[in-house]
This record gives C-alpha cells, sequence and structure tokens, in this order.
C-alpha cells in the first residue's frame, strides 16, 4: 500500500535549500509519526507501528539524563557520553557539559548546540549548576 509522503523531500532533493532551511532554524529536529504519534530521532521507520510518514517537528531541549559514562579512550582528556530523554518523547545520544563527577543520572538538562562540530552529537548543559553552596 502506498502512503503518501510528509512532505519532508527538503534537503533530499534539492541540497541547496537544506543548507539555507538549516541556517534558518537552528535546534534539534526529531521525526513524529503520523499514523501513532511516537517521536524517534533520526529514523527512517517508526520503531512502533513500522510506519514511513513522519513528519519532523522540533525539540525545546529541555531533558533528563537516563544514564551517563566518562570516556578516556581516544580523546586528549576525559569527556562525558550520555543518553538524554527529551521532552519530547525521544532518546538521544550526546555531551553534557559541566564538571565530570557532577553529571549524575537523573539530572535535568537544556540544549545548547545543536551538534558538537567535532563528534556530530548534541551539546547539552545542566539546568541546576553543580554544589551550589560551593564558592
Amino acid at each position: 500500500m502506498f502512503h503518501r509522503g510528509s512532505g519532508t523531500t527538503t534537503g533530499v532533493l534539492d541540497p541547496v535549500a537544506a543548507t539555507t532551511a538549516g541556517q534558518a532554524e537552528e535546534g534539534l529536529t526529531y521525526q513524529r509519526c503520523r499514523w501513532c504519534g511516537t517521536s524517534t530521532f533520526h529514523r527512517l521507520l517508526c520503531p512502533v507501528c513500522a510506519g514511513s510518514d513522519l513528519r519532523t517537528e522540533r525539540s525545546a531541549g529541555l531533558g533528563v539524563i537516563r544514564h551517563t559514562t566518562v570516556v578516556q579512550r581516544n580523546t586528549p582528556g576525559a569527556r562525558n557520553v550520555s543518553l538524554v530523554e527529551l521532552a519530547e518523547g525521544f532518546t538521544v545520544r550526546g555531551r553534557v557539559c559541566g564538571p565530570l563527577i557532577a553529571i549524575r543520572t537523573g539530572d535535568r538538562v537544556q540544549l545548547t548546540t545543536a551538534m558538537d562540530p567535532v563528534r556530530r552529537e548534541p551539546v547539552f548543559k545542566l539546568c541546576e549548576e553543580p554544589f551550589p553552596g560551593w564558592h
């Protein structure tokens, strides 16, 4: 059965339009299935109903850290890698800025930039300052 597309072929068929559209709007985009309403991050098919009719939406960037780890391999210094569940209902892998000891599971985060230029991952910051009583 053929389903009409969501009209999100900008950038697939016309790369010039995609670059100008990306420059005009900054932020994290995700897909939402038009059939079941499931939100997902950078997928071709809905993970629930396998529908291909996905519309692109913009995330507010607020989320909660679900898993975090420190990676010291193949980097000049230790860095954080976290799984962040955003308010819209999808999970994304990214980096959280701040002292490594202060980043914990369950902390609330806010998107700072859409992509890290080196690793191509979203960058988040903690919503609450770590150790508020310390100077």
